[in-house]
């Protein structure tokens, strides 16, 4: 079943959103990040509030989600070589917000003329940095799931070339193709799927999605214990929140999604409840429930707000998601 156009945009806005309610926050604890949920996500919110004059801004997070998409609109494919040359270029030109060490580093190295091939941060390395810009994989190759896992491996590994985020990737990839077929969300063949096409290249993660099988009705305090206690993300928890370790993150994107697949706000504000790496979760939980609901779930009054250092507007942001529908759909 081809998917509806607002679902490519509800993934790209529900993933900028996301990562714009998350990010005034990041690093904050759980405490602080539970109160500023009940403002962010109110009716009224950023009007009157501290952040008036700067919400909105996105960070890295879906700025190489966005050129990924930007690329695929230019080479008219997945062109692993070309969506190296944006990250290369977005960070030579001093755009990048809020980025992360490995991903610096492998953007480094691109500039310095190392092959995307090559250009990934080894091992023992294992952020989240392949797994938060992995949603418009989802969007590309929603029909094809092989090559599917193949590109999520293959734009993961130019900044990264841990196995753990590889099957990050694959992950928030493969869920954003999950939600695209138009029918209502069964949680356990969701998550078993997603652990299938996992298994081989991370039994860590593959283990650790099965486990959400049985935790996603569990409240949240609960999960995050469960989570510390089964040693299914290493380091899941500092003094401050979720660390930006790939496995924790990825699984609490999911379960932020799975608590409440219909509701976008509530997946957000699941999401950045657990403090720490918020903008991270809450951009690849929304950029799921995004597309799985679509545009009309994406509160406008938070939305509008959104740009990239006054560039790259709401309005620019779902033209560019129509322009890869469009593209996906001729191809089809």
């Amino acid at each position: 079943m081809i998917p509806r156009r607002d679902q490519f945009s509800g993934c790209l806005v529900g993933q900028c959103l996301g990562d714009a309610l998350g990010f005034p926050v990041e690093g904050y604890s759980s405490k602080t990040c539970r109160t500023y949920v009940v403002e962010s996500l109110s009716d009224k919110f950023p009007i009157g509030s501290d952040l008036e004059s700067t919400f909105g801004q996105y960070s890295d997070d879906s700025q190489l989600a966005r050129e990924l998409l930007q690329s695929y609109v230019t080479c008219s494919r997945f062109e692993p070589s070309d969506y190296a040359s944006h990250i290369a270029s977005i960070f030579k030109e001093g755009r990048v917000v809020g980025y992360g060490k490995s991903t610096q580093e492998a953007a480094l190295r691109l500039i310095d003329g190392v092959p995307w091939q090559e250009s990934g941060t080894p091992p023992p390395s294992a952020g989240n940095g392949s797994a938060m810009r992995a949603a418009p994989i989802g969007l590309i190759f929603y029909d094809d799931i092989d090559n599917l896992i193949q590109a999520a491996l293959d734009q993961g590994r130019i900044t990264h070339q841990d196995k753990r985020c590889s099957a990050g990737a694959v992950c928030i990839a493969g869920a954003v193709s999950l939600c695209l077929q138009n029918s209502p969300i069964n949680k356990e063949k969701f998550l078993q799927s997603l652990s299938d096409w996992t298994a081989s290249i991370d039994s860590g993660l593959s283990e650790g999605i099965k486990k959400l099988i049985d935790w996603i009705d569990l409240p949240l305090g609960e999960v995050s214990d469960l989570f510390d206690d089964k040693g299914l993300a290493p380091d899941l928890r500092t003094n401050e929140g979720i660390s930006p370790f790939v496995t924790g993150t990825v699984l609490w994107s999911l379960y932020s999604f799975l608590k409440s697949p219909e509701y976008y706000k509530t997946t957000i504000g699941t999401a950045i409840s657990i403090g720490g790496d918020v903008d991270t979760t809450a951009a690849m939980a929304g950029a799921i429930s995004g597309a799985y609901l679509g545009m009309q779930a994406i509160p406008p009054h938070l939305s509008k707000y959104l740009n990239d250092r006054g560039t790259w507007n709401f309005d620019q942001l779902v033209n560019l998601a129509n322009e890869c529908f469009d593209l996906k759909s001729r191809s089809l």
